[in-house]
């Protein structure tokens, strides 16, 4: 074994550490200037359409954890459509219910196990997988639609999104030159305190950045504060997707995104950070003056 294929062999070591640093930066260099022009400069419409990309890539490697590739059809038909009817209810309130939607959702997936060729054993699971599904994605990044069409909401989509992503990033990178006590062991044995402290140390400085570049309707300590409480929770988030990785016994939920792993993997930390994100702004800052 030569040295680059050890390298791709162990990605602990120092040259594969690199190679994967490079690919991260690559994600990034692609992705971060499209995000930014799709939020700043583009129709909401585009935005939604994003949104709604990246809930079916999420939501199928979701289905993936549990339903074996043969079995995801038509099960992941089923979760898109409704997700994607969820999603386009947000942006469009006059369109269609929620609750409509939802209950036109129970009632699908309960047919459906009926006429499955697999048989009744799994109808309980497989039926709490589907709905979950639906909600755990479709649910909780329609909070982003609701973000975006609020006064200042590109604004405040790239706060949310870069303390997240920043408080990820922090993490990784301070588990990987300071970590040393495993934070939870059971559900992610190479999370450790250190990195969580590295996380939240980037998340408030993130938020801090955010405040002074472009949002200045936060205060310091505001920011500061939000700034932490988005880093814990979006740490959360990860974590309870880690909980689910486990338990099907996968490292990543996907390969789309190079260096990163799946979409899902991407978006963990944001669908517990943008509803949190959301009722702060509804319950203690109205509507912030573009």
């Amino acid at each position: 074994m030569n040295v680059q294929q050890a390298a791709n062999e162990c990605p602990g070591t120092p040259l594969g550490g690199r190679r994967t640093d490079v690919r991260r930066l690559y994600s990034a260099v692609v992705f971060l200037p499209l995000f930014y022009v799709i939020i700043r400069y583009l129709p909401p419409v585009v935005f939604f359409g994003l949104v709604l990309t990246t809930a079916m890539i999420a939501l199928l490697e979701y289905y993936s954890l549990h339903f074996k590739k043969e079995d995801l059809f038509p099960d992941a038909w089923l979760g898109s459509i409704v997700t994607a009817a969820l999603l386009a209810s947000v942006q469009w309130p006059g369109l269609v219910s929620l609750p409509a939607i939802l209950l036109a959702a129970l009632l699908a997936c309960l047919v459906i196990r009926m006429l499955s060729a697999r048989g009744l054993d799994g109808t309980v699971p497989d039926t709490a997988i589907l709905l979950f599904g639906m909600v755990y994605v479709g649910l909780t990044l329609g909070y982003f639609l609701l973000t975006r069409a609020r006064p200042a909401g590109e604004w405040l989509i790239f706060f949310v999104v870069l303390v997240t992503w920043a408080g990820d990033t922090g993490a990784y990178y301070a588990g990987i030159r300071l970590g040393r006590r495993p934070l939870t062991p059971v559900i992610s044995p190479k999370k450790t305190v250190e990195g969580l402290l590295g996380g939240l140390m980037a998340s408030m400085l993130a938020a801090l950045v955010a405040r002074n570049w472009f949002l200045p309707q936060f205060g310091v300590v505001e920011s500061l504060l939000m700034g932490l409480a988005l880093g814990a929770i979006g740490a959360l988030g990860d974590l309870a997707e880690s909980a689910l990785k486990r338990s099907a016994g996968v490292k990543d939920s996907g390969s789309v995104i190079p260096a990163h792993g799946g979409m899902l993997d991407r978006i963990d930390s944001l669908l517990f950070t943008g509803p949190v994100f959301y009722y702060y702004l509804v319950f203690f800052k109205g509507d912030l003056a573009p």
